[in-house]
């Protein structure tokens, strides 16, 4: 089984070759952004030609939030025409497509765990070039999955969990937002989670079980409470402040609230996310 991956070198793609030796049964060709720009059909088409995946993981995207709200043009190509760029690739050799997207395509006033069938209504460039990238998807191809995540985090790239580590080493105190609810995602649960969703696919080809989904770690809280829980698990002494969104303004608005369902994740792949305080834990130590 082949399983082709975009954007080896982010966060995703580099968890996944960390896991990738777990996995004999699956034959892995990485690609960094270097080796297959996705925005590029001739190219995507040639790869595809070669390698004839069963799999495609698009691990590639425009993650800088911020600077996506003056770069729209460069956002919407890797994050749009790029995964159109790989549905039409997938449809003509018969791969199946893995999309990752973003719990950003919400506007965060809901009270309650986003589902699948919740209306979305992005409030950034970002949020709104990772939907697009989802309906170019869609309409496409039928033989896809939509994998929503929110809050990724690991020992690779840059993400919160290495900015506070660094800040905490340059300061003697922080100030975190204290009033933006989600869920931080271990890119490591996230991949083991991709690859069970490719194998059960491969073994039971017959529950045609494609779409979209939700996935993040387990539970909720706020970008100070996950501050305040990496701290604690690095013994890091820092003074740490909680303050509102409006304390700290940026150029991207984010959700106020994006936690996500995980009910249809969990009845159609039987995959139980670890909470996200305890995956945290468990990652930490080693992986720092």
């Amino acid at each position: 089984m082949v399983v082709l991956v975009t954007g080896a070198d982010g966060q995703l793609g580099k968890s996944l070759r960390y896991i990738a030796e777990d996995y004999p049964q699956i034959q892995f060709l990485f690609f960094n952004s270097q080796q297959l720009d996705i925005t590029d059909s001739r190219v995507v088409n040639s790869v595809f030609a070669v390698a004839h995946p069963d799999f495609c993981i698009n691990a590639a995207a425009y993650t800088a939030v911020d600077r996506a709200e003056n770069e729209a043009e460069t956002a919407h190509q890797i994050n749009v025409i790029g995964p159109q760029n790989l549905a039409y690739a997938s449809k003509k050799e018969g791969t199946i497509l893995i999309q990752i997207s973003t719990d950003f395509i919400f506007d965060g006033n809901s009270q309650v765990p986003y589902t699948e069938r919740d209306r979305p209504n992005p409030m950034s460039v970002y949020g709104r070039t990772k939907l697009e990238g989802e309906k170019a998807v869609e309409k496409e191809m039928e033989r896809f999955f939509i994998i929503r995540t929110s809050w990724v985090y690991s020992q690779f790239g840059n993400n919160f969990m290495k900015t506070m580590m660094r800040l905490a080493s340059e300061r003697e105190s922080l100030n975190v937002v204290d009033d933006q609810v989600g869920t931080p995602t271990h890119a490591v649960d996230l991949a083991k989670t991709l690859l069970r969703i490719i194998i059960s696919t491969k073994e039971k080809p017959e529950h045609k079980l494609f779409g979209i989904y939700n996935f993040s770690n387990e539970g909720q809280c706020t970008w100070y409470e996950f501050a305040k829980k990496i701290f604690e698990i690095n013994h890091v002494e820092i003074q740490l402040n909680a303050i509102v969104t409006e304390r700290y303004p940026t150029p991207a608005k984010r959700p106020k609230y994006s936690v996500l369902n995980k009910d249809k994740i969990k009845s159609c792949f039987g995959i139980v996310p670890e909470y996200w305080d305890v995956s945290l834990e468990n990652y930490n130590g080693r992986l720092l």
